[in-house]
């Protein structure tokens, strides 16, 4: 059986050109970066006004096993073409810490896949590099104004801006820079961020022109003066350089699948610690591209799917048509109390005890977000019939209908029910909702969400998020909608919590407030915006032969 590296490089992949073609883009409207993957100016919608049907891909909670949520979106789109439709991708980049970590690539997998799929997965356009490049530069501005005689009056122990890098590395969560003495800066405690957290990251992929791209750059809090008055960018002139630095990577990356679906591969925030969306401008030029857009959103329903509704709905004024929820019987068996050793085992019992874990995310689209869903089971080889027919019984138990999918196989052919499911789901009215009012107060909507989304009884805020909110409040960005940073593997923001866990709270420990981006982001439990690496890294098991042939990339 070929990996999926190897059917990436054995694919006829067509020449980048003739895929923008095929959906109305001339050459002049492309910057070619090599065949095979080119950026998309704005000049390419010209003439084009109507939005195709927006298409979500979400997933249940996520498990060690891993569901196949981008490779189900791949296979989807792939399915749609198959069908007589219009599609196409939109999704976002893969950031090099997992990569080389433990969860891998994100180019899709098997015979659904989007190529070139080593560049997609290795540095691409260098749109990470960019924002990277974009943070510290920030950084380097904010520690030499305050060298330079601090005329902001800016508290150096109230810097709040990190710099970044597109690692997992633990060792640079909190650093102590600027020792060496008085030519080297001033000493303070610091830390880093992995790249797809940074705030920029989240600005890049929420901009929808490079005029909104520096007003919001220029909004960035930086930290707070010796009167608790926050820095922002703008006070430090910062806004044009940093959108300098960011005028290609904020043009859409377009590639094609290994079907030649056209699929834009732009941004990369993590879901678990920011908003897990692609950017707007590839969302917004696909829908102007096609008939049917599909997308995704980060890990499962509570995070990504959330975001993408609360904040990149509120923010745009889009609203999808559709929402795919991907479940594998692996993962609800695990919910369901079975080790990961044992889940090639057929057990149907087990799928039937972590079933609930899927009925929240359904409910939760359908209920709380009142869009249609349908359910796509990601279908293994060792999956019993018995196994499957629990999963469509308890979706029809639900009223939602759960579909086989077999695209890691098949490619398109393998999606084809669920594409006309999706067809289908398209001609319902959508009677979309938020979760919460905009008016709301930031703790109101931080409970709406805890409590509608995530099941939790109520919320508790730690004496240092308490502080933050009183900022928040007399600063008047209580209008804001809020990302809350969690643990992927848990409703809750305990990781041991797994399948539809009861009777528990919320632990907010800190609040940021992301004014560029334009959200308060809200962190709980233990998580990290900068990861660590695995016991045994992906890294260990990749490698280039002297040909320049890849191996272990996945």
């Amino acid at each position: 059986m070929l990996t999926d590296i190897e059917i990436a490089q054995n694919a006829a992949i067509k020449p980048i050109t003739k895929i923008a073609k095929s959906i109305g883009i001339k050459e002049e409207s492309l910057e070619l970066y090599g065949p095979y993957k080119a950026k998309v100016k704005s000049s390419a919608l010209a003439g084009k006004e109507q939005d195709g049907k927006l298409i979500l891909v979400t997933a249940i909670t996520p498990t060690p096993a891993g569901e196949g949520k981008t490779t189900t979106s791949i296979g989807l789109a792939d399915a749609l073409r198959k069908i007589g439709k219009k599609s196409m991708l939109a999704l976002r980049e893969p950031s090099l810490g997992p990569v080389f970590g433990v969860k891998g690539g994100a180019a899709g997998g098997g015979y659904a896949q989007v190529i070139p799929m080593e560049d997609i997965n290795l540095h691409f356009t260098g749109d990470i590099h960019a924002i990277t490049a974009a943070n510290n530069l920030l950084a380097a501005l904010v520690d030499n104004h305050i060298y330079q005689g601090n005329k902001l009056k800016i508290d150096p122990r109230l810097v709040t801006w990190k710099r970044c890098l597109d690692m997992n590395d633990r060792q640079l969560r909190y650093t102590i820079d600027g020792l060496g003495g008085k030519s080297n800066g001033m000493p303070r405690q610091d830390g880093f961020d992995i790249s797809v957290a940074s705030e920029i990251m989240a600005i890049l992929c929420l901009s929808d022109s490079i005029e909104d791209l520096k007003e919001r750059l220029g909004r960035i809090i930086i930290g707070y003066d010796f009167e608790g008055e926050p820095v922002t960018a703008s006070m430090l002139n910062a806004q044009g350089a940093l959108a300098v630095l960011l005028k290609d990577a904020i043009k859409p990356n377009l590639v094609q699948t290994l079907e030649g679906t056209p699929a834009f591969v732009h941004g990369g925030p993590f879901a678990n610690i920011a908003h897990g969306c692609n950017s707007i401008m590839a969302t917004k030029y696909a829908l102007r591209l096609s008939d049917y857009l599909v997308t995704e959103a980060g890990f499962g329903a509570d995070l990504g799917a959330e975001k993408f509704c609360d904040i990149k709905c509120r923010i745009t004024g889009l609203k999808p048509d559709a929402v795919v929820i991907v479940a594998t019987v692996k993962a609800l068996k695990y919910h369901g109390g079975v080790n990961k050793k044992e889940l090639g085992i057929p057990n149907a019992e087990a799928v039937e005890k972590g079933m609930p874990n899927l009925y929240k995310h359904i409910e939760n689209i359908t209920e709380v977000f009142k869009v249609p869903a349908v359910v796509a089971i990601n279908k293994f080889s060792k999956d019993t019939q018995e196994e499957i027919d629990v999963i469509k019984k308890g979706c029809a138990s639900v009223k939602v209908k759960a579909v086989e999918c077999l695209v890691w196989e098949k490619g398109g052919e393998g999606g084809i029910e669920l594409a006309k499911e999706v067809v289908r789901l398209c001609r319902k009215r959508s009677r979309f909702e938020y979760c919460y009012d905009s008016d709301l107060s930031i703790t109101e909507k931080i409970k709406a969400v805890a409590t509608k989304i995530y099941g939790a009884d109520g919320v508790e805020f730690t004496s240092e998020a308490k502080a933050v909110l009183k900022i928040i409040n007399s600063k008047g960005y209580n209008n804001l909608p809020v990302c809350i940073a969690k643990t992927q593997f848990s409703f809750s923001d305990n990781v041991k919590l797994i399948n539809r866990p009861k009777n528990f709270t919320i632990t907010v420990r800190d609040l940021r407030i992301s004014a560029g981006a334009g959200f308060i982001v809200a962190l709980t439990g233990e998580i990290m915006t900068m990861p660590g690496l695995p016991k045994v890294p992906a890294a260990e098991a990749i490698d280039i032969d002297n040909e320049g042939k890849i191996t272990g990339l996945f």
